[in-house]
């Protein structure tokens, strides 16, 4: 059966300020604060890199400070989120937080189905300088395998303080992916934004483009030079990666018969990755991956590894138009 709201979401804003999308996770902290005295934020001595100080300077006694020590992180938030109803957002870099601590977010967190958010910022190629050790390459696709775990990576600063309040009545354990770098914010506070429902943000009818984070901005710039080019493509924000939306995947996998997967990620287990599997189970089709093809990267500028990796807006449409010849 295909979803019948599959139409051009609007409205989408023309890009204002850049703002790194970990200050939308941040902002939507001290909301869910001001509301909910059950909402309890965890660091691991990176509070105001991930804005989760923010929070702590509003609520100092719902904020735990864990210092340099990510699997307690984890432990002592499995132990408050077991306490009557609280909601445990834990927040460090990605490469930590899922990165150091999985096993204990797999046995304490997920087993137990804790109400315990993570939030991992500081993700992709764009955290530059600080090179492969710390470019979490690889989060999705472990969080993406754990059982009732939820995960969520915004286009940009506004999604990304959607998806954070959307987190907190969330049942179960969710992760947020967020940048370091400023992005342009292109969304609302009018966009709508639903765990496991795709956006589309464009319409087309030769190629369907998947994406998230911030490739989702950078492949609309893309489909606008494409369709210079004779070439029309819708762009799809897969915000959700589980659950993922697979009707808005069978549904353009029918209407197009190509679809690309843009993101900032290993291409094995990520977008890409959860996108094939939905596709082999029900609607043959051709689907391209791009991202990051098993390797590590290197430090650099941010937009310079956005450029030389091919997925900023240049690279997605190369890469398209090689794709479907």
């Amino acid at each position: 059966m295909i979803r019948k709201d599959m139409g051009l979401i609007e409205p989408i804003g023309a890009p204002q300020a850049k703002k790194p999308s970990r200050d939308g996770f941040g902002k939507a902290l001290v909301e869910l604060g001001e509301a909910h005295g059950n909402i309890w934020v965890m660091t691991a001595d990176v509070s105001e890199s991930t804005r989760t100080h923010w929070f702590a300077e509003k609520f100092p006694e719902r904020f735990v400070q864990a210092g340099v020590a990510e699997q307690n992180l984890a432990g002592v938030a499995a132990g408050i989120a077991s306490c009557e109803d609280s909601v445990v957002f834990i927040s460090a870099y990605g490469v930590f937080n899922p990165g150091r601590n999985w096993d204990q977010v797999r046995v304490s967190i997920c087993y137990n189905d804790l109400n315990v958010k993570l939030h991992g910022s500081h993700t992709g190629v764009t955290v530059g300088p600080d090179g492969a050790s710390h470019q979490a390459l690889e989060d999705m696709a472990i969080t993406r395998v754990l059982p009732n775990m939820t995960v969520i990576a915004p286009a940009d600063a506004e999604e990304a303080r959607k998806a954070t309040v959307a987190a907190a009545s969330w049942k179960g354990p969710v992760y947020i992916r967020t940048c370091r770098e400023k992005m342009p914010v292109f969304t609302t506070a009018s966009t709508p934004f639903q765990i496991g429902k795709a956006n589309v943000y464009r319409e087309g009818n030769d190629v369907a483009i998947f994406a998230c984070g911030p490739q989702v901005y950078e492949s609309l710039i893309a489909a606008e030079q494409l369709e210079s080019e004779g070439l029309s493509c819708a762009v799809i924000d897969c915000h959700t990666i589980k659950p993922l939306d697979s009707e808005a995947v069978r549904y353009w996998a029918k209407k197009t018969g190509f679809l690309v997967s843009v993101e900032d990620h290993q291409i094995d287990g990520g977008l890409g990755g959860a996108i094939a599997e939905a596709l082999a189970e029900s609607t043959p089709c051709i689907l391209k991956r791009h991202g990051m093809r098993n390797r590590f990267c290197e430090s650099g500028e941010p937009f310079e590894l956005m450029k030389k990796y091919g997925i900023d807006a240049a690279g997605i449409a190369k890469f398209v138009k090689e794709a479907r010849g």
